[in-house]
């Protein structure tokens, strides 16, 4: 008799999947007349008394399939729903700790135990519960569409929360924080930023050498660089010189980003290539460009009076870096923390920032602005104009000169090996 089972739960699905819910309903109780104790037919059974509004009907054919079954989530986590229906918290937690017992990664189980913190008082865990789920979820645009609505609540709710506790600890340490010099302010915003959950801590990350135990400050102090007065002094010669390369050779601007046909972008598919973000080159990785140098006289002749970085095949770089309007670079991480990057603004239109991990600085012609490009990094040219910076390469001045020698010989070493 029970050769008919695997028809009927054939025939059942197929009713369910068209929608013919009495129909399957009917084959169901057909398989749990020959199988009593079969767990999809008493699964599926307490499924449609509880989409009828029978809870107590639904409650009696869950406990039964859960004994059949008892290890099934998708069976526990319905046994939850209808725990919930029925106003049952204690219940409806136990069924939830037991599909997460299974796996504590199951994301449903997650989300409803953060649903059920949440719904019982404790706003604290509930936020830590609903920021795990997120972890554990797959990239926004991968979100499963039958769990989208729930995780963007979980991200909502996340969100308000880290808010809520970022203004709590900024009001709570006002009058401690303004007893801080200046300099030191900006770091204990970010630890409460850091504290709150609103950004993470930002560490150096370096495509080529890292040099360790040197500190990951996003924009140095300027007194560490007595040379800075000197080349600021030229802001306007390089400024004439720019503006005449930008009339009379614009087409000597390249793309900055190049990656080959085949080659992973990541993140500068929308500006491989592009114009969008050009430089005009001076130096290239410890070259001298003669035409672009020919080109902008006394701006070479500014850099090469400056400490610049001599690192074989890699420093120093000098460039214009031309941004178009409304045009942004995606955040990013440079070659080396042995160096730092000076950016000279020329052209600075409004709305034009420079964010180096959680630090953002507005740049300001003439005036030159020192970062470890290291950190995490990124630019923004919001306005309807053209911005330009000049870019080089300086030593970091925490290295001691044996150390600079050190770098040289390190990276030398390396290409040596990779030939």
């Amino acid at each position: 008799m029970t050769n008919q089972v695997p028809e009927l739960v054939q025939a059942a699905n197929q009713a369910a999947n068209s929608g013919r819910f009495q129909d399957a309903e009917r084959l169901w109780q057909e398989v749990r007349r020959l199988e009593p104790r079969h767990p999809k037919a008493l699964f599926s059974l307490g499924f449609h008394a509880l989409q009828r509004g029978d809870v107590g009907g639904a409650l009696d054919f869950l406990r039964s399939a859960r004994e059949a079954a008892p290890q099934d989530m998708v069976l526990l986590m319905t046994l939850a729903a209808a725990h919930k229906q029925r106003g049952d918290a204690a219940e409806e937690l136990e069924a939830i700790d037991a599909a997460l017992a299974v796996d504590a990664y199951f994301l449903p189980g997650m989300l409803a135990k953060a649903s059920w913190i949440e719904r019982h008082g404790n706003r604290v865990a509930a936020a830590r519960m609903y920021a795990n789920c997120l972890k554990v979820a797959p990239p926004e645009p991968q979100w499963p569409q039958q769990m989208r609505s729930h995780l963007a609540y979980a991200k909502g709710y996340s969100e308000r929360y880290k808010s809520d506790y970022h203004g709590y600890l900024v009001e709570h340490l006002a009058e401690q924080q303004a007893r801080l010099p200046r300099e030191l302010a900006n770091r204990w915003d970010e630890a409460v930023a850091i504290m709150s959950g609103r950004t993470k801590p930002f560490h150096q990350d370096c495509n080529q050498l890292h040099v360790p135990r040197l500190p990951p400050i996003p924009f140095p102090d300027r007194r560490q660089f007595p040379w800075l007065s000197a080349i600021e002094e030229k802001t306007d010669v390089i400024r004439a010189e720019l503006l005449a390369a930008l009339e009379a050779d614009r087409e000597k601007f390249d793309p900055y980003i190049q990656y080959a046909p085949g080659d992973p972008v990541n993140q500068w598919a929308e500006l491989n290539h592009s114009l969008r973000w050009s430089v005009l080159k001076l130096w290239a990785g410890g070259l001298p460009e003669p035409g672009n140098i020919e080109r902008c006289p006394e701006t070479a002749k500014a850099i090469a009076a400056l400490p610049l970085v001599d690192i074989e095949g890699l420093c120093p770089n000098a460039m214009f870096s031309a941004l178009a309007p409304h045009t942004r670079i995606p955040p990013h991480h440079g070659e080396t923390n042995a160096r730092l990057v000076a950016h000279l603004p020329l052209i600075v239109p409004p709305n034009c920032v420079m964010r180096v991990g959680y630090e953002t600085r507005e740049w300001k012609v003439g005036e030159v602005l020192i970062l470890d490009d290291t950190i995490e990094h990124e630019a923004v040219n919001d306005s309807d104009e053209l911005r330009v910076v000049l870019i080089f390469d300086v030593w970091n001045p925490l290295l001691a000169p044996e150390e600079r020698d050190m770098v040289r010989a390190m990276t030398a070493a390396a290409r040596a090996y990779r030939g």
